[in-house]
């Protein structure tokens, strides 16, 4: 039975003119001496705890996912380096700048990943299975399409330089994954070995970057598993914890943290740090749905004081929006049901008084933005 303390991570293996390294199995029963990853690991418990009480008390809580989901897609692909905005992310292609389009599409596979992921655990377990299939959503039409979408590698890669030559750190061999993603997907569902599941997705993060089994988009499935594994487990109840933003915010410190159990096997600082982004993580997304029920009461008092006869539109709007907060009339006559003209007034009341910003500056094909909501998911950073 291994102390996290005492971790043995693994060792290196030659290749032609290239060692790479072959972690050591994690489908064990761990156990450690450290009265403060006790600490930590209670601290982050209660945190998620309480993220979970909060979003089952909020009405209409899947209104609020799809901005949760799209704001976790532009921040773990920005960690990749793609650039896109929270409100580009929410429009169609086709009001994309061109040049600005295969970063949207990044965005948007990440959207359709995790959704489709997130559906799929309803009848599939967190497996393999479904992180190859969430890794073929990923890649689909986008700068790593020719890189094995849904397939593990069958090629070496390496993480840092240009080539295997100089590179930070070189993975295991290609023909070593299989054995090892079983290993891991063991890990994740052993119900025999006594590991808290917060501690084991810790030691599964780590496992998984290290292992990195792709080609291309190991990050984004690395962190993408972490929310999945807390909704198989039912420790969340919906999607709404991401570390992408407290991994992005410490970027340097999450990648050195990683490097250090493998080159010094120093697993426990790792699993601290790790406990630490779920405890914090947690907080800020408390704040959130805070902000944004206050935000809710706020925009739905408005609309009874000052929208007349036409209130009881605007306040199935208003719900469309905390659903997708960007629209155009177009959007508002099918969320309503309304004419266009009728559509259109309402959308420019909606102006008036604040709830809306029309952001294109044009006079045809505008897009309108409820801005304060998309200013919400900033709240607490």
């Amino acid at each position: 039975m291994p102390r996290i303390e005492k971790f043995e991570s693994g060792h290196f293996e030659t290749a032609f003119q290239y060692k790479y390294f072959v972690p050591n199995k994690v489908d064990v029963d761990w156990f450690w001496d450290s009265p403060l990853l006790n600490k930590l690991l209670e601290k982050a418990a209660i945190k998620l705890g309480e993220l979970n009480s909060y979003a089952r008390m909020v009405p209409n809580i899947d209104l609020f996912i799809q901005l949760h989901v799209a704001k976790e897609a532009v921040v773990s692909s920005k960690i990749e380096g793609t650039q896109t905005r929270i409100e580009e992310a929410l429009l169609p292609i086709e009001d994309i700048q061109p040049e600005r389009r295969d970063d949207w599409q990044e965005v948007n596979n990440y959207i359709n990943a995790l959704n489709a992921a997130i559906s799929q655990l309803e009848r599939l377990p967190l497996s393999s299975r479904l992180l190859r299939n969430t890794h073929e959503l990923l890649m689909q039409g986008v700068r790593g399409e020719n890189k094995q979408p849904g397939e593990f590698r069958q090629s070496q890669n390496w993480i840092g330089g240009s080539s295997l030559a100089d590179a930070v750190f070189i993975p295991p061999q290609h023909l070593l994954i299989p054995e090892l993603m079983s290993d891991l997907e063991q890990f994740l569902h052993n119900e025999e070995v006594f590991v808290p599941d917060l501690i084991k997705i810790a030691i599964a993060h780590y496992q998984f970057e290290t292992i990195h089994p792709f080609l291309d988009g190991n990050g984004r499935v690395g962190r993408l598993l972490i929310t999945l594994f807390l909704v198989s487990k039912g420790i969340l109840d919906k999607p709404l914890l991401y570390l992408s933003m407290f991994f992005e915010k410490n970027r340097s410190l999450y990648y050195d943290k990683l490097s250090a159990v493998r080159t010094k096997n120093d697993l426990l600082n790792w699993v601290s740090f790790f406990l630490i982004g779920i405890d914090e993580t947690a907080s800020k997304a408390v704040s959130t749905l805070s902000h944004v029920l206050l935000l809710k009461e706020q925009k739905e008092q408005l609309i009874d004081a000052e929208f007349g006869r036409r209130s009881s539109s605007a306040k199935v709007l208003l719900n469309g929006l905390f659903h997708e907060p960007t629209i155009t009339v177009e959007k508002a006559v099918a969320l309503t049901g309304l004419s266009f003209k009728a559509a259109n007034d309402l959308v420019q009341l909606m102006r008036e008084k604040g709830i809306l910003t029309e952001q294109t500056g044009q006079s045809r094909n505008r897009i309108f933005v409820f801005e304060e909501y998309l200013q919400a998911f900033e709240y607490g950073e």
